[in-house]
């Protein structure tokens, strides 16, 4: 129920902000009949899975369970969905459904940090990355367990629209727009709130000078740590090393600034802290699967339209 309400208020409530192209929300089960959740309610759907056909974005919220055998009728619709172009989304133990109908062969996927081993045993074609939120292989997406859905369906609005609508969206849910990290800051021990406010100062400063070069010795000095214990704290607090950290956050001002400015990609890069064009479009290109120019033309087209 979490994970399905999770999809149901990102997507199902009507943002009047959004324009009129904003998401058309339907439920839908494999027959029609309505469904019976783990704590004894049930829901009633408005379709059953003939709807899949004309579905632009199709999320499953969870499974009834890991050794569940996914019906044949369901896998086929699925593959049939993703062969005309349709988003295939799970949340949670959804994960195993995608995995039931191959497309996430050869691919990197995740689920609750509780099943991954259980899907990576069961399905050895996939690469099972357990420690991050979601990933987004362009027309799969998975993200972990229960909350985590709503950082994929956040990402799924920030991707459509722009983080602009994005963030509008995180703050009516009175939720980030963006958590850094993965699951590994919930898997491991809970981070202290001495290292957790020793690092404050030094992440809110990377922050407002992401512009400019920083080495782990430089951080390591500023926190009157050794490198080894800079890093180690690092990734208790963030989930990430410093590097990996640096640049998720130099992704996000690039992103920002291509949005919603007309610098040229040079000035971007610099004030992003990639110094040239052509490391700005290399890690862009290696994380989010194109370029910066067609990046912003997409926002470009989203305005104009």
């Amino acid at each position: 129920m979490f994970e399905f309400a999770c999809a149901a208020e990102v997507f199902g409530l009507p943002r009047p902000e959004a324009g009129p192209d904003w998401y058309q929300f339907k439920t839908a089960s494999l027959d029609g009949h309505p469904v019976t959740t783990q704590y004894g309610g049930r829901l009633k759907p408005q379709a059953d899975a003939k709807a899949l056909r004309a579905a632009g974005t199709i999320v499953i919220p969870g499974w009834k369970g890991l050794d569940v055998p996914v019906p044949r009728s369901l896998i086929e619709a699925l593959r049939a969905a993703h062969s005309r172009g349709a988003r295939l989304m799970s949340i949670c133990s959804g994960a195993f459904v995608l995995a039931a109908t191959g497309l996430l062969d050869g691919r990197r996927a995740t689920t609750h940090w509780r099943y991954a081993a259980r899907l990576a045993q069961k399905y050895p074609a996939i690469t099972v990355d357990p420690g991050v939120l979601y990933v987004d292989a362009g027309q799969v997406l998975t993200s972990a367990g229960s909350a985590a859905g709503l950082d994929l369906c956040l990402h799924l609005v920030r991707r459509d629209f722009g983080s602009k609508l994005a963030n509008q969206v995180a703050r009516r849910l009175v939720i980030p727009p963006h958590r850094d990290g993965g699951q590994a800051q919930y898997v491991e021990r809970p981070v202290s709130v001495h290292e957790r406010h020793g690092l404050s100062p030094l992440l809110d400063d990377l922050q407002r000078t992401i512009d400019k070069p920083h080495s782990i010795s430089d951080m390591a000095h500023r926190t009157n740590t050794s490198e080894r214990t800079l890093v180690r704290r690092f990734k208790a607090t963030t989930g990430m090393a410093p590097a990996q950290w640096l640049l998720e956050q130099r992704l996000q001002v690039a992103r920002d600034l291509l949005e919603h400015s007309a610098l040229p990609i040079e000035n971007i890069a610099q004030q992003s802290g990639f110094g040239t064009a052509m490391t700005l479009r290399h890690h862009f290109r290696k994380k989010l699967g194109t370029s910066p120019t067609v990046y912003r033309r997409r926002f470009e087209a989203a305005v104009a339209s």
